[in-house]
């Protein structure tokens, strides 16, 4: 049983998982911004965002940057009916599709999906099971949609789950904060991304 943040982020059995970081969900000029999000905090979160995918690498994590892909095959009336007050927002082959403000390296797994859970028909349980991976560390946007979703299955799929506030959001920070509060304990914990990088520094350490 893992019960601190340093045992549960160690290296040796955690990834970090990018969720949806878009051009529909995080432009200026994307989909979500004319709906009228507010993707400045979107926006905001790239530095740390970015400083915890450099200290995954240097500490050998495996990175996941999952990218949110529609087209004629995988939307159905349900999806389009939630949506349908919305602008159509990552159809494949188009800009909004495109990774915004940080990007995978060619040693990271892009996982393309078309629901909100990272898990729901994709490989990232297997991918995650083959490398021994126990904890997920989740980041992106949009909280209360993709990156909740996840958390939740994930956990419901016995993985640690680890959420850093300050490297996820959304264009509603009302709703980012909901989130946040309903994944914070029944689902997993809250760290902030330094923490979560001293947490690897400090186990990077010799031990003499």
């Amino acid at each position: 049983m893992l019960t601190t943040l340093a045992e549960k982020v160690d290296p040796k059995h955690t990834a970090l998982v990018v969720i949806d970081m878009q051009n529909d969900f995080c432009h200026d000029d994307g989909a979500k911004a004319h709906d009228g999000a507010d993707v400045s905090l979107v926006q905001a979160i790239v530095p740390p965002l970015q400083a915890l995918i450099d200290g995954a690498h240097e500490a050998g994590l495996p990175v996941v940057f999952t990218q949110a892909v529609h087209n004629q095959w995988t939307d159905t009336d349900v999806r389009l009916e939630r949506h349908r007050t919305q602008s159509p927002n990552c159809i494949e082959g188009t800009w909004g599709v495109e990774f915004y403000g940080v990007a995978p390296e060619e040693r990271d797994m892009v996982l393309p999906k078309a629901r909100f859970s990272a898990f729901l028909g994709t490989e990232l349980d297997r991918a995650m099971r083959m490398r021994g991976v126990q904890t997920l560390v989740l980041t992106g946007t949009a909280t209360s949609a993709c990156v909740e979703s996840t958390a939740r299955e994930g956990f419901m799929r016995d993985y640690y789950i680890v959420v850093a506030p300050d490297a996820c959001a959304q264009g509603d920070l009302s709703r980012h904060e909901a989130a946040l509060r309903a994944i914070d304990g029944p689902f997993g914990v809250l760290a902030p991304s330094g923490e979560v990088l001293d947490a690897w520094a400090e186990l990077a350490k010799p031990a003499f």
